[in-house]
């Protein structure tokens, strides 16, 4: 018997990571429209507002009025996605700690991630952020609960003290781990190519959220889905973007704008260290995985239809595996990065109709976790 697949859409909502972009454009538009694609299905889903960066409009909006104007618009987007009937949980970016503004354009003088900081600073930031996302939800619902957690950048393992900061402060699901990530920047280093759980909800290692716990621990993890596409899925998409970037650049240089595009943004900072030539950018992007297939964060803003399909498959493929009645999976989605609303429509209407299929958001899968319903892993041979 084929499992009923529980999908968590998540959909961490913010700027780019230097603090650019047109919040109307990257931000409050899109999460219009994906309230409209997700209403006219009857799905319910879960977003992360970065309220670390609302924090930053909050704290300078004096001195400026058109940051307290977004601000408030902020506030009252997530208000409209919340009465809904989606879910809006808690995610921060350590980097907009002492940002500064300045003539229109933030600067952004913090660390990517939260676990380069001073324990007590950094619980500084989870506290606050919290305590306003909870302001701003609970002046249209007295019983709305913040329980779920992302980290900055997705930087959570391994941390002495992240995981009972959370617990402290009330959360208890963390869905950060994307197993088989690994980065090593300028800007940030992780490495999740080793998590015993790749798949299944489990109890972390409070010390290291790689690890899964042999014991009931008081926070549990939901690894964000990864897969390792084919080798055709690869190459189809690298031509869809090449398509799509020689198409931007001719609009950009018959409108006579900055040729910077929000692609270009930080790349110094982002190039693997040791790898940072054009040729060697240009292997690995592209040449590679089109030779051997290339391991996805299943993003559903950053997939095209071919590589959703191919994610879809990959989660009934693991899921039928554990023989497990019910398996819940955690998606993410970047709302500023959507450039192909069809794959993503496409994908959503389809997954809809599926009978093995249903979506929940965060707040249920927590309820569900804590009362039994799904399997949690306890177990180091769990995979």
């Amino acid at each position: 018997m084929k499992p009923v697949i529980h999908l968590a859409l998540t959909h961490d909502w913010e700027l780019r990571g230097d603090g650019s972009g047109d919040i109307e454009q990257i931000q409050f538009a899109p999460m219009r429209r994906l309230l409209k694609l997700y209403g006219a299905f009857g799905i319910r889903t879960t977003f992360f507002p970065d309220v670390m960066q609302q924090l930053a409009f909050r704290e300078l909006e004096s001195g400026h009025p058109e940051l307290k104007k977004r601000a408030d618009s902020w506030d009252q987007h997530v208000r409209d996605a919340y009465q809904q009937g989606h879910d809006v949980q808690l995610h921060l970016h350590s980097q907009w700690d002492d940002a500064v503004y300045d003539s229109g354009k933030w600067q952004l003088r913090g660390k990517w991630s939260i676990l380069d900081y001073d324990p007590g600073v950094a619980y500084r930031m989870l506290k606050s952020s919290k305590e306003y996302l909870e302001r701003t939800l609970r002046s249209i619902d007295p019983a709305y609960r913040c329980q779920a957690f992302r980290a900055s950048a997705l930087a959570l393992a391994p941390s002495p003290h992240l995981l009972q900061q959370l617990v402290n402060l009330g959360i208890t699901l963390d869905v950060s781990l994307a197993p088989g990530l690994h980065l090593n920047t300028q800007n940030l280093e992780l490495d999740y190519r080793e998590c015993d759980s790749t798949f299944l909800p489990f109890y972390p290692q409070m010390d290291d959220a790689r690890r899964i716990s042999r014991n009931r621990e008081p926070i549990i993890c939901a690894p964000i889905h990864t897969f390792r596409a084919s080798r055709y899925g690869v190459s189809k998409q690298n031509l869809s973007l090449l398509g799509r970037k020689i198409k931007n650049d001719m609009e950009v240089m018959l409108s006579g704008a900055d040729r910077k595009t929000a692609e270009d943004y930080g790349n110094k900072q982002w190039l693997p260290k040791g790898r940072s030539s054009p040729l060697a950018q240009a292997y690995e992007k592209v040449i590679l995985p089109g030779l051997k297939g290339k391991h996805f964060v299943s993003d559903t803003a950053r997939l095209s239809y071919s590589l959703l399909d191919e994610m879809l498959k990959d989660i009934r493929r693991r899921a039928l595996a554990y023989g497990l009645a019910q398996v819940p999976v955690v998606l993410i989605n970047h709302p500023k990065e959507i450039n192909n609303y069809s794959a993503i429509e496409r994908f959503i209407s389809e997954a809809a109709r599926a009978d093995d299929i249903k979506f929940i958001t965060l707040s249920e899968l927590t309820s569900k976790l804590q009362d039994g319903e799904f399997y949690v892993a306890r177990r180091s041979h769990d995979k």
